[in-house]
């Protein structure tokens, strides 16, 4: 009887056992989750741990490279200076180069140094490009000279830095210089759509005729530059622009950087090319060649020294250039004057109700 019972209590245990199987399935697949998430997060922090790690790496490395760039700098990228002819950079025909120094002695750069075959290239550039700016527009020059001066304020700085290099004013000085320059250029800007109604006339005559009296651009002029580098030159380049001439200019000779970063600015607006000419050289070799140029039609002697005013105005009278010497002082206040003096007043006849 004993051994009967004892025999039930196990098959009633078994019985037990089967009947709890389930719920143990239960609990072991509801383990399983937490089990996976508990994994997922570590392998989160795996990565980010990772990540970290080649994070700071990264940033020992860059930080090793920037030091190691400090310690190391890269060489200046020097300049190449060159002509500025039919809105191209050309070095001289010549060859030549001549150095330019600060106000200290220092060489600073080596410019073109402009041959004569350099200065009738210029020539042929700016009368080929006559008639297109002189037949444009008085109101579209002056967009076109406006976003010039637009420009220029872009390299302010720039050009501030060369004029203390080079002409070895004070950082107050050579920026009082540059704004200058910038407004003086702006009031030239104006002035393409107005000189008309100043310089021309409706003139009274005893007759059935009408009679005009219209100003014209006199053509190419050539233009010395002052020794003050980007106001000198601004004071005679824009008022012969202006009015539909084109210019060939020789640079001042002892600071010509400002003039050379002036034609970076022309090169890159909408003045078209061949409007301005810019060469670098020796004032004394090229002034007489122009002057005794028989297709330039007017000549600015205002940076030539007063001793060699003679004998290029003798050369001026080979083809009865318009010449302007006035002593008036270029950095006075801009005046219409230097405007007017290239330009030709063109008289017309007209019958009256024809």
């Amino acid at each position: 009887m004993a051994e009967q019972a004892g025999r039930g209590k196990k098959a009633a245990a078994s019985k037990a056992d089967g009947k709890a199987k389930p719920g143990g399935r239960a609990r072991t697949a509801a383990r399983q989750p937490a089990v996976a998430s508990n994994r997922a997060v570590a392998s989160d922090r795996a990565v980010v741990s990772d990540r970290a790690v080649v994070g700071e790496r990264a940033g020992r490395g860059g930080r090793a490279g920037a030091a190691g760039h400090e310690t190391q700098p890269r060489l200046d990228v020097r300049k190449t200076y060159k002509l500025f002819i039919g809105g191209a950079f050309p070095r001289s025909e010549s060859g030549r180069s001549y150095p330019v120094t600060g106000a200290d002695g220092s060489v600073l750069a080596h410019a073109a140094r402009a041959s004569r075959k350099d200065a009738r290239d210029a020539v042929v550039a700016a009368r080929k490009a006559v008639s297109g700016w002189s037949g444009a527009t008085a109101y579209n020059r002056g967009q076109v000279l406006y976003r010039v001066a637009e420009l220029l304020q872009g390299r302010e700085a720039q050009f501030t830095a060369e004029i203390v290099e080079n002409e070895g004013l004070s950082q107050r000085d050579a920026e009082r210089a540059v704004t200058e320059a910038i407004g003086r250029w702006v009031w030239y800007a104006g002035w393409p759509d107005k000189v008309a109604q100043v310089a021309g006339a409706a003139n009274p005559v005893a007759g059935p005729y009408f009679n005009f009296s219209v100003p014209e651009p006199t053509g190419v002029v050539a233009v010395m530059a002052p020794a003050s580098s980007l106001l000198g030159l601004v004071s005679v380049l824009a008022p012969v622009i202006a009015t539909g001439n084109t210019a060939v200019v020789v640079a001042s000779e002892p600071a010509p950087l400002p003039a050379i970063t002036l034609t970076e600015v022309l090169a890159t607006s909408d003045v078209p090319a061949g409007v301005v000419n810019v060469l670098t050289g020796y004032t004394a070799e090229l002034a007489p060649v122009l002057a005794a140029h028989m297709d330039v039609n007017a000549i600015d002697l205002t940076g030539v020294a007063a001793g060699g005013l003679a004998e290029l105005e003798r050369l001026a009278a080979g083809n009865v250039k318009r010449v302007f010497a006035a002593e008036e002082d270029w950095s006075a206040p801009p005046s219409p004057a230097r405007m007017l003096a290239f330009l030709e007043i063109k008289t017309v006849w007209h019958p009256v109700g024809v």
